[in-house]
């Protein structure tokens, strides 16, 4: 499995870290951050540069920390981020299918980032050689997609908020010492739902 993850994580985290350098910096036959800025002025998002750098970053950021398997679902997470983001923005009015420019590639990329977080990088990663794999769970990706699911929820959308009894709770028994977040059904009352 560990050899698996490894496979997956390079594919993935180098594909996107290649597409966020398009953006930044013009390679791989990309239009660089002023082209780039352009595209994100032209659909709304002003001023265009910073949200540009933002994807850009956030793609390769995402992608680096993903293909080395460091900072567990930290990686993962941006990746999802920044995906969800280009499939509302841009791709959702294309349809599916990525020869429309629609949100086939996208939603594979947010997929298999979601996967990556809730399994975490393995044993063939930089978070195995540290020993940082016990630091992260399955508890953290859920957290930090919530996080994302937040940047994108309409406003007063309660099972979303990050103020929910559910999320203050389990911030609360984060930073009560236990050191983890455990958001499970255990501590979630009925008729709340968590992130």
């Amino acid at each position: 499995m560990d050899a698996v993850l490894l496979i997956a994580r390079l594919i993935i985290g180098l594909g996107l870290a290649a597409h966020g350098m398009q953006k930044l910096l013009g390679w791989f036959s990309g239009y660089g951050l002023k082209g780039t800025a352009g595209f994100f002025e032209s659909i709304g998002f002003r001023p265009g540069v910073l949200f540009a750098l933002a994807a850009g970053l956030g793609e390769v950021a995402g992608g680096l920390l993903t293909a080395a398997g460091l900072f567990g679902p930290i990686g993962p997470s941006l990746i999802i981020t920044v995906m969800v983001v280009a499939i509302v923005a841009v791709h959702l009015p294309n349809g599916f299918f990525a020869q429309t420019n629609g949100y086939e590639l996208a939603l594979l990329y947010a997929v298999l980032g979601f996967v990556l977080a809730i399994l975490g990088p393995g044993m063939y990663s930089l978070d195995g050689l540290l020993r940082l794999s016990g630091v992260w769970d399955a508890s953290v990706a859920w957290f930090m997609a919530g996080g994302a699911r937040e940047c994108c929820a309409p406003t007063g959308s309660d099972s979303a908020r990050s103020d929910s009894p559910a999320v203050v709770r389990g911030l609360r028994e984060c930073r009560g010492g236990r050191g983890r977040l455990t958001m499970n059904r255990r501590n979630v009352p009925e008729g709340e739902h968590a992130v």
